[in-house]
C-alpha cells in the first residue's frame, strides 16, 4: 500500500499543488482513500456487513472515512462508537480513555504529560488535541516527532537535484554522496529523510474544519515540502501562462477541498483529477535545491521545454523582440483604464491627490 499512496494520492498532489487554506499540505486527508480502499477489499473478501473507525465526533476523519466506504461500497454499515451515546457519555474524551487504559492495563502511546493525538503515515504526522487545543500554547521541542529543531540541523546545506517527468519526482540525486533515486517510493522515502535531518516541514496553523468548527493542528511534512517547492519553482519555467492560472483557480483550489472533505471516491473527484495530467505535459526538467535548518532554497532550473527563451527574455540584446510592438499592445490595454478615468473625471473622482487616487467606492 505504499506505493501506492505515494503513486496514486501524493504524486498526483505534488502535480496539482493541492494545499488547504494556504499551509496544510494535506497529508491525513491523503491517506484516508488508501486506508479506505484497503479496509473496504479486506471486508469484501471476509464478506463482512459492517467496517468500524476510531474517529470522534468532532473531527474530520469520520467524515472522510465514511463517504469512502459509501463510495466504493455503498451498501456498508459503519460502527462509529464515538458518536453512540453510551460510549461517548462515559467516555467523554481522550482523559477518559487514558483513565480507562490504566485501569485496564492497556498500553498506548499518549500520556497525561503528553496527551495530544497523533496521526502518522509515509507522507507527514499530525497533532492535535490535549495542550495544543490552546492555540496560543507553544508546542513542547519533545513533541515534534519527524524533524529535529531547525535551530540544531546541520550548520552546511544539503544540495540535490530533484528531475520531474510530466510533473512527476522522477529522479533525485544527492550530490554530496553522488546518490541517485529513480524508484517513486525510495525517491519519496529519501526526501523525508533529507528533511528530517534539516528540520524542513513543520506546521502549526488553525484550520477551519469540515464539519464548521476551527481546530489547531501541528503537522511535519519532510519530504513532501521540498517536492511542493521544486514543483512550483519548474512550473514557472515550464508551464504556459493561461493552463497554470486555469489550474491554480479551478483543479489545485477544487482537488485541495475535495481531498480534505472527504469526497475522493466522487463524481467531481474523477473529474478534477482528470485535469491534472493535461496541465502537466510540459512539466519536464530539473531543480537544484539547497536544504538548510528548515528551509527549502532553489538554486536553479533547468529544462528543454521551449517557453522560456533566455535571448528574448534578456534586457541586453533584442532577441528577436522589437521593443516597439509593445506600444500597440499597452494602448489596447489601455483603452479601458482610459475610459474608465474619464468616467471617474466626470464623477469628479479623478485627480492625483491621495484622498482620491486611493479613495475605494464605498
Amino acid at each position: 500500500m505504499r506505493r501506492e499512496f505515494v503513486e496514486e494520492l501524493i504524486f498526483p498532489a505534488v502535480q496539482a499543488n493541492a494545499i488547504y487554506e494556504d499551509v496544510y499540505l494535506l497529508g491525513t486527508s491523503l491517506a484516508r482513500p488508501v486506508i479506505a480502499r484497503g479496509m473496504i477489499e479486506t471486508a469484501e473478501k471476509m464478506k463482512c456487513e459492517y467496517v468500524s473507525h476510531g474517529c470522534t465526533g468532532k473531527g474530520n476523519d469520520q467524515v472522510r472515512f465514511e463517504l469512502a466506504f459509501y463510495g466504493l461500497k455503498p451498501d456498508i454499515k459503519v460502527i462509529a462508537p464515538w458518536r453512540i451515546p453510551k460510549f461517548y457519555q462515559r467516555f467523554a474524551g481522550r482523559s477518559d480513555l487514558l483513565e480507562y487504559a490504566a485501569s485496564k492495563g492497556i498500553p498506548v502511546a499518549q500520556t497525561r504529560a503528553k496527551p495530544w493525538s497523533t496521526d502518522e503515515n509515509l507522507f507527514h504526522i499530525s497533532y492535535e488535541a490535549g495542550i495544543l487545543e490552546d492555540p496560543n500554547t507553544t508546542p513542547p521541542e519533545d513533541m515534534w516527532k519527524l524533524t529535529q529543531s531547525p535551530q540544531n540541523a546541520p550548520n552546511e546545506p544539503e544540495k540535490i537535484s530533484i528531475e520531474f517527468t510530466k510533473g512527476i519526482p522522477t529522479r533525485l540525486t544527492v550530490h554530496a554522496t553522488g546518490n541517485v533515486y529513480t524508484d517513486a517510493c525510495d525517491l519519496f522515502l529519501q526526501l523525508n529523510t533529507l528533511a528530517r535531518k534539516h528540520g524542513i516541514g513543520r506546521v502549526d496553523i488553525v484550520e477551519n474544519r469540515f464539519i464548521g468548527v476551527k481546530s489547531r493542528g501541528c503537522y511535519e511534512s519532510p519530504g513532501a515540502t521540498i517536492l511542493r517547492a521544486a514543483h512550483i519553482d519548474l512550473e514557472g519555467l515550464t508551464l504556459d501562462r493561461e493552463v497554470r492560472r486555469i489550474r491554480d483557480q479551478i483543479v489545485t483550489t477544487k482537488l485541495s477541498e475535495i481531498l480534505y472533505y472527504g469526497f475522493f471516491f466522487s463524481p467531481e473527484s474523477q473529474y478534477v483529477r482528470s485535469c491534472i495530467p493535461p496541465s502537466q505535459l510540459t512539466v519536464n526538467g530539473t531543480v537544484k535545491l539547497s536544504l538548510f535548518k528548515g528551509h527549502v532554497s532553489i538554486d536553479g532550473r533547468s529544462s528543454d521545454e521551449l517557453l522560456y527563451d533566455e535571448k528574448f527574455s534578456s534586457m541586453d540584446e533584442l532577441g528577436g523582440f522589437e521593443p516597439e510592438e509593445t506600444s500597440g499592445f499597452i494602448a489596447v490595454q489601455s483603452i479601458r483604464l482610459k475610459r474608465f478615468g474619464l468616467g471617474q473625471s466626470v464623477k469628479g473622482l479623478a485627480g492625483t491627490d491621495p484622498k482620491k487616487a486611493y479613495a475605494i467606492p464605498q
